[in-house]
């Protein structure tokens, strides 16, 4: 891992995954991209063409603000030996730090969430939600600070894609990095319930087609996948939750819900995810 992009709006939240962040780069020596995004709002001039009606002078002074939070920001937290980034850009959020991963050439987004629920998750969703959608690299979310020592993490997987390959190779890398063990699960509801011996002769297929080592598989009932993995987590005591997400946008989003990002919205562990390649969705 080289480079570790953190999106900062300076909530506690954000804070946290800079705090994070940070304790992943002293010990992987990753520099931290620490990202500020200025959203500016929108005018209409008399042709309803959606101008910007801000002067040179506004956009500097917001600018010098955001700098001067980062410095008590880095002064407060900084940890020795590990090189910190700074950027600050207009424009929305989700965009921009997609963008900007690309751009800075980012191994992993750490981003703190408050979450999302209601109306609000349907409709518009975290910003968190909506990284984990657009990126092409892992995310982690995080919502809460403490030193992140990761025995345990819980792959939640339906064992019913086809393209995964990519996906469980990023997962290796993860498990890897942190020499813990992975619990793969498969949630088993009304929707989508299969018997025992089915799905465990699917989990002994899956782990024995990619190869897994230090694991365990694991069958766990629930009312919806969301709160099976939830709880199925809590009950094993993971410290970390790692899913695919396929990143639908638009109505296919709203009418197929992505249990990624419900589990992001909900879960108080932090969540790492990576976004499954070339897998057809329909609307």
């Amino acid at each position: 891992m080289k480079k570790i992009l953190v999106p900062c709006d300076f909530s506690k939240p954000a804070i946290n995954a800079f705090r994070h962040a940070l304790d992943f780069a002293s010990k992987t020596k990753a520099t931290v991209e620490l990202l500020h995004v200025i959203e500016l709002p929108i005018l209409s001039d008399s042709v309803l063409m959606p101008v910007l009606n801000f002067e040179k002078q506004l956009l500097k002074e917001l600018r010098e603000k955001t700098e001067e939070r980062f410095e008590k920001l880095i002064t407060k937290y900084a940890v020795k030996n590990v090189r910190i980034n700074r950027h600050v850009l207009f424009g929305t959020p989700a965009l921009m730090i997609s963008d900007t991963a690309i751009k800075s050439k980012a191994d992993l987004i750490l981003i703190g969430s408050h979450g999302a629920s209601g109306i609000r998750e349907l409709f518009i969703g975290s910003n968190a939600e909506k990284v984990v959608r657009k990126s092409t690299i892992p995310v982690i979310v995080i919502k809460d600070y403490k030193k992140l020592s990761v025995k345990n993490i819980v792959f939640a997987n339906g064992l019913d894609e086809s393209n995964q390959h990519d996906l469980i190779e990023k997962v290796k890398a993860l498990q890897a990095h942190f020499k813990a063990k992975l619990h793969i699960v498969r949630i088993n509801t009304i929707v989508n319930f299969k018997s025992d011996l089915d799905s465990l002769a699917e989990l002994n297929t899956f782990v024995k087609t990619y190869g897994f080592k230090n694991f365990s598989i694991n069958i766990f009932n629930a009312l919806n996948e969301e709160r099976g993995v939830i709880e199925f987590s809590k009950h094993i005591g993971a410290d970390l939750i790692a899913m695919g997400t396929h990143g639908r946008k638009g109505l296919a989003h709203i009418f197929n819900e992505s249990k990624t990002e419900d589990v992001v919205n909900h879960a108080d562990l932090p969540i790492w995810t990576y976004a499954i390649k070339n897998i057809p969705v329909e609307a």
